[in-house]
Parts: structure tokens; sequence; C-alpha cells
């Protein structure tokens, strides 16, 4: 078990705390669209900021933690591409002004943070208490896996989403967003903006992906400090990342297909650990760097073959992917 310090935790933590404040301070004091320069200036920090801590955590705990900890921020990071699909869909179905959208990201970060660091402390408590929940993770990855490869070509009906209707149906909801504000008096009556509806929306969608992703992470490394760090350094750029693929994601058509496949072997892995701990010894696990080597090349030929396929075919147009098919409503009978 890796023995972390308070102090590394807390310093890790400010770290966390303060580049999230830096981006909030940037979005309160000059809300503006994002261009394409400033993207990729950003997203190259924090990339930079991702893998300067896995050299230092690699030289200080040794070349197999940080293998694990680079394993887990590509897993992480390849997942939060598909939260960018769900959260072009939500900008484009509430409207939201390009000059908010680097408000509403941070505040989506942040959120996200916050849930995924609550289910990394309860899957780390689960999994030293019952090694079963290997399995039962490995099972929940295979067949969110499966899901999402048969609704690879759709996207995720964020108006049927329940908590965003119950916020539509119980708030009293402006139609203009008031210069970004939550709240606002509309003719003495105290009413919300469109923009708390997309952060409800954000905060529900987030939770989802929660829920798939620390599973995924936590089969690549045991070690509850790793898991935050890898989530933490890949939602950190996920704003800047927005901005800077907004135009490129609707090219990466086989995305949700490589990622279907990738949490299908990351469950493997789960239920093969599962299964040499608790049954026998024989039965073989897979190591960390093969796992990063499964998952690298999977990324490669996703994008490589996505690319390929959408410059022969410029009509085609990728999905974020849903794990249900949508509900239709029935044809109405001709009278």
């Amino acid at each position: 078990m890796l023995e972390i310090s308070g102090l590394t935790w807390a310093v890790t933590i400010a770290v966390i705390v303060g580049l999230l404040a830096m981006d909030l301070v940037v979005a309160a004091i000059k809300p503006h669209k994002v261009g394409f320069k400033e993207a990729t200036a950003w997203s190259l920090f924090y990339i930079g900021v991702a893998i300067a801590f896995g050299v230092w955590f690699a030289a200080a705990y040794g070349g197999d933690l940080g293998t694990q900890y680079f394993a887990g921020y590509l897993v992480e990071k390849s997942l939060s591409v598909d939260n960018l699909f769900v959260f072009v869909i939500i900008m484009t179905t509430f409207a939201v002004p390009e000059r908010h959208q680097h408000k509403v990201l941070t505040f989506g970060i942040i959120l996200a943070l916050i849930m995924r660091a609550v289910f990394i402390a309860l899957g780390a408590t689960l999994l030293s208490l019952f090694s079963f929940m290997f399995l039962i993770f490995g099972l929940l990855l295979v067949f969110t896996a499966v899901q999402l490869f048969r609704h690879r070509d759709e996207d995720p009906d964020v108006e049927d989403n329940a908590v965003v209707k119950a916020a539509r149906r119980f708030l009293p909801v402006t139609d203009d967003y008031h210069g970004g504000r939550i709240f606002t008096k509309v003719d003495g009556r105290r009413m919300v903006t469109p923009l708390l509806v997309v952060l409800i929306a954000i905060g529900s969608i987030d939770l989802l992906f929660a829920l798939d992703s620390i599973p995924a992470v936590f089969g690549v490394t045991e070690e509850a400090y790793i898991v935050f760090a890898a989530n933490a350094f890949a939602l950190l750029g996920l704003r800047a990342l927005f901005f800077l693929v907004q135009g490129l994601l609707d090219r990466l058509v086989y995305l949700s297909a490589g990622l279907a496949l990738i949490l299908a072997f990351i469950g493997v892995k789960l239920m093969l650990h599962w299964a040499h701990v608790d049954i026998s010894t024989s039965v073989p696990e897979i190591s960390t760097p093969v796992s990063l080597g499964v998952i690298v090349v999977v990324l490669v030929i996703t994008t490589v073959a996505s690319l390929a396929k959408t410059k022969g075919d410029p009509a085609a147009k990728a999905h974020a992917g849903s794990l249900k098919a949508h509900r239709t409503e029935p044809a109405e009978r001709e009278g």
C-alpha cells in the first residue's frame, strides 16, 4: 500500500484548488470567447502540469507507481473527451452564449472533481474491505462497454434527463441569461436564469461519468492518491480542451467504439485480478505496462481511423454515445 503523507495530500489539493481558482478568476474578470491560440496555450500548460507531476511522482515513489499514474491519466483523459461531446450537446441545447461557456465549463469541472472525490473515497474503502468489489467493478465496466458500443451512434438526450425536467418544472426560469448571473429579479420576482439549469444538467451528467470513470481508473491502480491525481489533472485541462477540439470532435467518429473497447478491457482486467486473489493464483493478471500499451494503441487507432473515415466521407459525424436507447414517441394515427 502506498503511504502518502498528510503534507503531500495537502500540497496536491492546494495546487489543484489554486489552478481551479485561477480558472474562475479568469472567467469572472473577463468573460469572452476563447480563441484557438488561447485554448492551445492553456491545453499545453495543463498537459505540462500533468506530465511534470507524473515525472515527480515516478522519481519520488518509483517507476511502477509512475506508470500507474500515467495509465490512469490516459484513461481519464480519453473518457474526458467523451465528456466534451456531452458538454457541446448541453451548450447547444441551452444556447449558452460563447462568452459564458468558460464559466459553465469551470463550474462543471469543479462539480466533477467533488463528485469523483466522493466516489474515490467510497471506491477505495469498498475495495479495501471487500475483494469481490473488483468483480463488481469489472462487471459494471463490461456492461457499460456493451451499452456504449450498442448505442455508439447516438447522443444522450439532455432534455430527457429527470433532474433537468424537475428543474424546469419546479424552478421559475427566465428566458434570457441576464449577463451570466445564476439568480436575478424580473418585475420584483426572484427567478433563476437558464445558467442554473445548464449547471444542473452538467452536474447530473458528471455524476453518470463518475460512476464509470472511477471503476475504470481503479482498474489500472488501487492507490486512492493516484486515482485522485489522475482524475484531477485530466479534468483540469478539460475547459481548454473543449475550446481547442470543439471543431475536431465531430470527426472522432470511432471514439465511442474505442472507449467501449478500453472499458471492456479494464473490466476484464479487474475480473482477472479478483479471480487471481480470491480463486487461484494460477489465474493470470494483466500488468500495468500492458494496460498502458493497450490504452495508447486503442486511442491512436481510434483517432487515425476516425480522421481517415471523415476525410473520405465528410458527411460522417461523431456521436458521444449513450448508455440507453432513446424513447421514441409512437407515430400518430391518421384520422
